[in-house]
């Protein structure tokens, strides 16, 4: 990296949103540094899917490729490390990262992904994102007509049920303790011959994170391929919430149209603004923070 540590924008998260953010700012000749810690969320996935021209390709390669186009921007820089604090300054904002180096910057994207909180079931963190999945949309078309569970309870798992019928008609509702669904839910699923099994569940069997069985408290497992969940989740990086972002209710980071926070010069932008975690809704939303950031600082300096 070059001996400058003054920058137009930083940006915290190098994955797809946070690519897509530095070419757009690349391409408006911006000085931009993309601070990445290398760890994206999706890593144990195999395949990423619903994205055009790169249908089936691994996260990785996906990239991989990304990275080398943006780094041909000789305006964007990247640093591999962690970010561990921000604060604001009278000309911007200041980036510390753990080496102690400070990085000063006029605007901020953050495109730093969520923390999924694994629910401490034996096996279900190996499987994650190999079997046991978040998003039809993504994985839902290669699993088509399967065996499949859901894990959960109440109204999102109904949802989540309502959803799955699409996919798949070999449906079973996991509340993994006494259901806390309504009567009419129940009736619903009754009719769609969903079945709901409250047995507590002690282990996800697999091999290499491919699901097999389901085990129970009571010694007995039923054989699946499939599990869908919705794990509770915290944001990535606590940077925003110190600089004073605002977070919605369900607990992403609040952004406007253009992907601003509720601070003035920061912007947002990938999975820890929003439930569409899709590879493409995180570089279209990447774009866009790219571009509005590059628009607001033209507009300043105009």
């Amino acid at each position: 990296m070059k001996n400058n540590n003054h920058f137009d924008v930083i940006i915290v998260g190098g994955s797809y949103s946070g690519l897509a953010a530095g070419m757009a700012l690349g391409r408006a000749l911006k000085q931009v540094l993309i601070i990445d810690s290398g760890k994206p969320c999706n890593q144990q996935t195999p395949h990423s899917h619903n994205f055009l021209t790169h249908d089936g390709n691994t996260p990785a390669e996906i990239a991989t490729l990304a990275r080398n186009q943006v780094q041909q921007y000789d305006t964007v820089q990247f640093f591999n490390g962690l970010a561990i604090k921000g604060v604001k300054t009278e000309t911007g904002f200041e980036i510390a990262v753990t080496t102690g180096e400070t990085f000063q910057t006029k605007k901020l994207i953050f495109a730093t992904g969520i923390h999924d909180i694994m629910p401490g079931l034996q096996g279900f963190e190996a499987c994650w994102g190999i079997s046991v999945l978040h998003c039809p949309y993504c994985h839902g078309y290669e699993v088509r007509h399967q065996k499949t569970g859901i894990y959960g309870n109440g109204d999102s798992a109904f949802e989540l049920a309502a959803m799955l019928y699409n996919w798949t008609k070999d449906l079973t509702l996991f509340t993994n303790g006494p259901s806390t669904l309504t009567a009419d839910q129940i009736q619903k699923l009754e009719q769609h011959q969903i079945k709901v099994v409250e047995k507590t569940i002690v282990q996800l069997e697999h091999r290499d994170g491919y699901l097999q069985h389901i085990l129970f408290s009571d010694g007995s497992s039923i054989p699946l391929k499939v599990l869908y969940a919705r794990p509770a989740f915290e944001q990535h990086c606590p940077i925003p919430q110190a600089l004073g972002c605002a977070l919605t209710e369900e607990g992403y980071i609040q952004t406007d149209i253009s992907h601003e926070t509720t601070i003035r010069g920061v912007f947002a932008c990938g999975d820890n603004t929003s439930r569409m975690r899709t590879v493409a809704n995180a570089v279209a939303m990447g774009t866009t923070a790219g571009i509005m950031a590059s628009k607001q600082i033209i507009s300043e300096e105009f």
